[in-house]
């Protein structure tokens, strides 16, 4: 079985802000594969269901980005899931552009205070993640209220875009072919400065 948690803040506020992308992504998932993601178990929404022939379990932390290790770390403990080959996490990403992906197999938090919670609460860097591009902050932003914001419709579109191309890249992740998801995903697109 796989655990594939999109991170994001709970309440109707943080709806389609850039900090919510991993839910956005969850609820493509959801849609696609029929999977009711409505369960209320370790502070998160679940819902299992399969993908690809591939059980999985997908979840919706609730507890605000910065705590998501207090949901993800038991439901991981409760299952004997091992998170280097049964978790994926995507979460937001803004050092990449709107619209692109960046799958990897392991890595640091590189400044994500979700992932840094993940990290922390179940002992392990060793997991796949999907990073959805929610572009740079503005040099006269500030960072919280930056990925608080919601995307312009230029960048709406890129993003809904890169939102299929995740789910496409989690139905090739659950069959084992991460490699091929990163071949065919991590590829750089640019926003037209018209649409920004």
């Amino acid at each position: 079985m796989y655990l594939i948690a999109g991170l994001g803040n709970p309440a109707a506020k943080y709806e389609k802000t850039r900090h919510n992308i991993g839910f956005d992504v969850i609820d493509a998932v959801a849609d696609r594969y029929n999977i009711h993601v409505t369960e209320k178990k370790s502070k998160a929404y679940c819902g299992s269901g399969y993908m690809e022939g591939q059980k999985v379990l997908l979840v919706k932390p609730q507890t605000f980005m910065n705590l998501s290790g207090d949901s993800i770390a038991p439901l991981m403990k409760f299952y004997k899931l091992d998170p280097a080959d049964q978790m994926i996490i995507i979460y937001d990403d803004i050092s990449l552009e709107p619209g692109n992906l960046r799958i990897r197999r392991k890595g640091s938090a590189g400044g994500h205070n979700g992932i840094k919670d993940i990290i922390a609460k179940t002992g392990s860097d060793q997991f796949s993640r999907i990073k959805v591009g929610v572009g740079q902050k503005p040099a006269d932003w500030d960072l919280a209220d930056y990925v608080l914001s919601r995307f312009s419709t230029g960048e709406r579109c890129l993003v809904d875009e890169a939102v299929m191309e995740a789910v496409e890249a989690l139905g090739l992740m659950v069959q084992g072919e991460t490699d091929e998801a990163m071949n065919r995903y991590n590829r750089k697109k640019t926003v037209k400065q018209e649409d920004a």
